[in-house]
């Protein structure tokens, strides 16, 4: 039996092809420490890294490539940019639909002084942005968010909250761990300050790439997660205070940014607007099929340009990790049960402490896949 991914928002799978091809030749041909030594391969290594912050800037509308930091993921880029701001007596805003990644650190601060206000969402996910303009304070300093709900696949309205936090001073940052690569993202338009995203979702590249943008001025008070060799200035024994150095200490990850660099490549020579409009159109096809399926609950926006690729849903008579089991053994369909690293999103939507079934696809998954999956969930709500 074939198996069908519908895991991909955890990461995507397959890869485009280029992808693989792209980090074989690395290895093969370059396989270099950029940045360390003087000769042809150390800078091609560094051409790779330089080429691949130009498609990144390129890509999120950044006038400067060099606002362009790599990091490991989007958990690595959240925590420079949160614990890099965020001090004692500081106001930070964020909404009950994040992960993990955004709320665990926000959680750590609190023990040393930093306020937080929680926005409550809608049952769907969906935030308000009213509700966030509610919620400043004269110290708040930071407003913090995803652009996509990685449980119920709600689209945030990023661009109307950017908008008050501009307005007001706040500083606005971005979690586009769910949308880089399927949602158009503009960060200046959109007035994001800190933009954090991961490689290997719907950017297509591997596991242990990501980055941030940081707005021009920004740097000079975002204090770095950690100091070291960064192959610049190193006659001193202190931190370079210019970007992306400031913030890049120790060997990158050159042979995975090689394959991002293909993942996006990928992204433009097919179009973001075709993969957008591919997934939507399975993901309608999706929740055609299961709708109105006697004990069944599905959980988001009911609107499908109002949400990504991701659907949550939940059996009156089998939990989720039972029926992960189930459709794994008897379709070979690989999802995910639980809560997902987002148990804020959960409580919001009204499934904690059980979590929910997640399918989510992406553009290489077929109508076939998508029939299989409606007949999974069919047959397991009367098992």
């Amino acid at each position: 039996m074939d198996n069908i991914y519908f895991d991909n928002a955890a990461t995507s799978w397959p890869k485009p092809l280029s992808v693989i091809t792209a980090m074989n030749e690395f290895n093969l041909n370059v396989g270099s420490n950029p940045g360390r030594s003087g000769h042809k391969k150390s800078i091609e290594s560094g051409r790779i890294l330089f080429d691949t912050r130009e498609l990144l800037a390129d890509f999120f509308s950044v006038p400067d490539p060099l606002r362009i930091v790599y990091t490991s993921n989007v958990t690595h880029s959240l925590n420079l940019a949160i614990r890099g701001l965020l001090k004692r007596g500081d106001h930070v805003i964020t909404s009950s639909m994040e992960h993990n990644s955004v709320m665990r650190p926000l959680r750590d601060l609190e023990y040393n002084g930093v306020e937080v206000t929680v926005v409550q969402n809608s049952e769907d996910g969906t935030l308000y942005p009213e509700q966030v303009k509610k919620a400043i304070r004269s110290n708040t300093r930071m407003i913090v968010m995803t652009h996509a709900s990685n449980v119920t696949g709600t689209v945030m309205p990023v661009s109307e909250t950017g908008k008050i936090a501009s307005d007001h001073g706040i500083i606005f940052c971005v979690d586009a761990a769910q949308s880089a690569g399927v949602l158009d993202i503009n960060a200046p338009e959109m007035n994001i300050d800190l933009l954090c995203f991961t490689g290997h979702k719907s950017l297509l590249g591997p596991m242990g790439t990501g980055g941030i943008y940081i707005r021009k001025g920004l740097e000079k008070e975002l204090h770095p997660l950690m100091c070291g060799g960064t192959g610049s200035r190193s006659e001193h024994e202190v931190q370079p205070d210019f970007m992306p150095d400031k913030f890049e200490s120790g060997t990158l990850n050159v042979i995975g940014i090689t394959g991002l660099a293909a993942g996006i490549s990928f992204i433009n020579d097919t179009g973001i607007k075709v993969i957008r409009s591919r997934e939507e159109e399975l993901t309608r096809m999706f929740l055609e099929g299961i709708k109105g399926v006697e004990g069944l609950k599905i959980y988001g926006p009911s609107d499908i340009t109002g949400r990504t690729s991701v659907v949550a849903f939940n059996f009156d008579n089998i939990n989720s990790s039972e029926a992960s089991i189930f459709f794994e053994d008897e379709y070979g369909i690989l999802s995910r049960p639980g809560l997902h690293c987002a148990p804020a999103a959960h409580k919001t939507i009204g499934s904690f402490p059980g979590g929910t079934n997640r399918f989510s696809f992406s553009y290489f998954n077929s109508e076939t896949e998508i029939k299989k999956g409606i007949e999974a969930v069919r047959r397991a709500a009367k098992k």
